[in-house]
């Protein structure tokens, strides 16, 4: 028995250091993960830095028989608090990348995770079960008796084997981020470069700019590698999610991450359809990207769908909803693919819309319009039961907006002019009714006094709106500006 409490101090005492120094490894990861989790924006920064010292500190409590159980004790309470946090992320829909193990580790809250930090609860709840006197045989005994001393020897050997396992580990780590170093460098190369000719590449953005979530996923009529015109109507005939690849034969990036492609395609199959995009000829993209599942290929003439969807690299992924709507950033990389994969894996069965945003805590997208009844400058009620039905473009404006003052005269025309199957329009604005009533839109303006509403929408300065869908959820982001206003409704300007 003192063996055995002795590996379970030993199982223990690895976890929680390897937990402690990854996350000391990388503070701004730590901070940004606390934050996730719920944590005051005050306090993140104090949470990032004490929650991994005091990993530390119950580890090395674990190695002596003195503090063992204290060190038992604080490991469960800290586990408890882990479980607690991912099972409450989890019943609220979340997947917060939970840092376990900082910059050696790290992966989006599941239930994988909640099991695995359950087994090591009760590892630590047998420690302080057996007692404080009782707390195993000593690690720096001695006084052991011969087959005891072996025995040690032994598990002396397999911490040792386990240590090399966790430095062939994170070296691995250390080699991939070369690997993403050395693929930046060669991006430099292409952009700065043209046949050992310093240029300026003026059409080339960063690579994370990309399309609203929310607007309308720009339409395309391309061939694929069988010569049959495929277009973005025709994909969405499917009914389903499209998660589109922008590759290139030439991108070696791309082949080395088709493994992992195929494993997705494979687990999501029926829910989600794979669609790549690249340019070229037939014969070298089915050599390059065959693989062993079936996939559907299209080919551009030379990148002009993929800027037409602000996919600048490669390879970039890029979600679309089964309407049509853009329902995640561009990610850009294998490691920004992967991460948008894992947070499609946990609403793809969402009955209503897919939406992958960035984190920002301050987002509104996803939440559902606040319920409110008012009068609008018309003295007709206006309330959020109205809105629902039809999608809403909910706008946030001021009289004393120059920028809103110069888009006033197409926000008339569109609102005047629009067709049945774009959306409804609603204008949230300050002070009196009178000087609203002469902009003369059709739509309802409802003066939102202290801007309650608006701030609930997310909206704070002006021009700015989202799209509320028909069941009354905010399905865009935050749109700034009247650009990327008329983006939300695929009128870009």
């Amino acid at each position: 028995m003192e063996i055995l409490l002795l590996i379970i101090r030993l199982i223990l005492f690895a976890i929680f250091a390897l937990a402690g120094i990854g996350k000391l490894l990388d503070l701004k990861g730590s901070e940004k993960a606390v934050k996730d989790f719920g944590t005051p924006e005050e306090f993140a920064k104090f949470f990032a830095i004490g929650l991994p010292f005091a990993e530390i500190v119950f580890a090395i409590c674990l190695l002596f028989l003195e503090t063992s159980w204290i060190g038992a004790i604080g490991a469960l309470i800290l586990l408890l608090t882990f479980i607690g946090g991912m099972i409450w992320q989890l019943a609220q829909g979340n997947a917060p990348d939970c840092h376990c193990f900082g910059a050696i580790h790290s992966e989006p809250v599941s239930k994988k995770s909640l099991i695995r930090n359950v087994v090591f609860a009760l590892l630590a709840f047998i420690l302080i079960l057996s007692g404080k006197s009782n707390q195993g045989a000593s690690l720096f005994d001695s006084a052991i008796n011969n087959s005891e001393g072996n025995f040690m020897s032994f598990i002396l050997g397999l911490a040792t084997v386990g240590l090399l396992a966790v430095t062939v580990f994170y070296l691995r780590k250390i080699s991939e981020q070369q690997t993403q170093i050395v693929r930046r460098m060669e991006i430099l190369e292409v952009t700065a470069l043209d046949g050992g000719r310093e240029v300026l590449r003026k059409d080339l953005a960063h690579p994370g700019d990309g399309l609203m979530i929310g607007s309308p996923a720009p339409d395309f009529v391309l061939p694929d590698v069988n010569g049959r015109e495929v277009s973005l109507e025709n994909l969405l005939m499917q009914a389903k999610p499209l998660l589109f690849f922008f590759v290139s034969p030439t991108c070696k990036p791309c082949a080395a991450l088709l493994p992992e492609i195929e494993a997705w395609q494979t687990e999501l199959k029926g829910k989600l359809n794979f669609v790549f995009f690249s340019s070229g000829e037939v014969k070298e993209n089915l050599d390059k990207f065959a693989g062993v599942t079936l996939k559907q290929v299209l080919l551009q003439k030379d990148r002009e769908t993929a800027l037409s969807f602000s996919a600048q690299w490669t390879p970039t992924a890029i979600l679309v909803n089964s309407d049509g709507t853009i329902a995640s950033h561009t990610a850009v990389g294998d490691q920004a693919i992967r991460e948008l994969v894992e947070q499609v894996k946990t609403q793809i069965d969402d009955p209503d819309v897919l939406l992958i945003g960035s984190g920002d805590k301050n987002s509104k997208l996803g939440r559902f319009l606040p319920e409110f009844s008012q009068t609008d400058v018309f003295d007709k009620k206006v309330s959020s039961e109205d809105l629902r039905g039809k999608r809403t473009l909910v706008t946030f404006w001021s009289l004393t907006c120059s920028f809103c003052d110069k888009m006033l005269e197409d926000l008339r025309d569109w609102d005047k002019t629009k067709g049945a199957d774009e959306p409804n329009l609603l204008v949230f604005s300050e002070g009196e009714p009178e000087p609203h009533r002469k902009l003369d839109l059709s739509s309802p303006i409802v003066l939102d006094e202290k801007r309650k509403i608006s701030l609930e929408l997310g909206m704070s300065g002006t021009p700015s709106a989202v799209l509320i869908n028909e069941n009354g959820k905010i399905v865009s982001e935050t749109a700034v500006g009247a650009e990327n206003i008329w983006s939300l409704i695929g009128k870009r300007k």
